[in-house]
């Protein structure tokens, strides 16, 4: 069994809440908030805790939410290795409007972090990684840091036997995917994500695993695997490309999804699974993740249920 750490740079306090109906210029009455731990890391490590493995989760955690949020993740057991943060931890609120059974997500800005910041990060990072290990390095960066961030990182792991896996958006996304000279093991991503890389539509699971594939060939990690939501994922490395079905459930809620496939993927190559029962142990947790309310992510019960419809099958 392989460790497991994962990185939460821009974490969050996750609120959730319902309103009869989403409406402008009047006060809108929630429902009672329910809380949770959030960030890419954080719930990765969340769901590979509740799927019944175990990780370490290095989370960097500042002001009166910091604390908050450490006391979250207190109580959920999980094994923290805490980073002050410059500034306050930041919050996000996804409200949900009834009357169309629709979700609404605000996600609000982190702190700033300056040079000697991230810096020291690296280093914190470097120094709390398994030496021959999956680091995880899931969400957002933190306000202020260069797009070569994430990129710095698997340079930082060049010299050993360390795997990473990268989901991530945005600018540091951009970056992975130009092409790097320390390749991650694994780029995720989800489907607006991979149309923005592309600068084109990918209507169909071929044109997904094409571009997945080019990725690989463009250096931007040993696989690549794009999301497709209800249609599954697709992955491809150099010489393969495959497609991972998702499970037919009841949606409720959206939110974790991605963050359980990681978990889920993570966890079955942790155990020295093959790539196609890691896959397929992905979709299962992700699509155990859209049948819980709020913030919840995947339950195990669930995760096992739909492990027998995310078939994985070559394109």
């Amino acid at each position: 069994m392989r460790e497991i750490l994962t990185i939460t740079l821009n974490p969050a306090l996750d609120i959730a809440t319902s309103v009869a109906q989403v409406a402008p210029g009047v006060k809108l009455r929630c429902t009672p908030p329910e809380t949770d731990p959030g960030g890419g890391g954080i719930n990765v490590s969340r769901a590979i805790d509740q799927l019944g493995g175990q990780s370490k989760c290095f989370v960097a955690l500042g002001g009166d939410t910091g604390q908050r949020l450490r006391a979250q993740l207190q109580q959920a057991n999980l094994d923290l290795i805490i980073h002050d943060a410059p500034s306050e931890t930041r919050q996000s609120l996804a409200v949900t409007d009834l009357s169309i059974n629709a979700q609404f997500r605000f996600m609000l800005p982190g702190p700033d972090w300056g040079a000697v910041d991230i810096k020291d990060a690296r280093s914190a990072i470097r120094a709390a990684a398994p030496d021959t290990g999956l680091v995880v390095l899931s969400g957002s960066g933190p306000a202020g840091a260069a797009p070569d961030l994430y990129a710095d990182i698997c340079r930082d792991f060049a010299d050993d036997a360390t795997d990473i896996i990268l989901d991530t958006s945005g600018p540091l996304l951009a970056h992975l995917a130009a092409g790097q000279d320390s390749l991650p093991l694994v780029l995720r991503m989800d489907q607006h994500e991979a149309e923005t890389l592309a600068r084109r539509p990918l209507p169909t699971r071929q044109d997904s695993a094409n571009f997945a594939e080019t990725l690989v060939k463009r250096g931007a990690a040993r696989m690549v695997i794009v999301a497709r939501g209800a249609d599954g994922s697709v992955w491809a490395d150099a010489d393969r490309r495959l497609h991972v079905a998702a499970a037919d459930v009841p949606v409720r809620s959206k939110v974790g999804a991605g963050d359980s496939f990681v978990g889920g993927f993570t966890y079955a190559m942790a155990r020295g699974l093959g790539i196609e029962q890691a896959l397929a142990h992905g979709a299962a947790a992700a699509s155990a993740a859209v049948m819980t309310e709020g913030t919840q992510l995947c339950r195990a019960e669930d995760a096992q249920n739909n492990l027998a419809e995310c078939v994985v099958t070559p394109l």
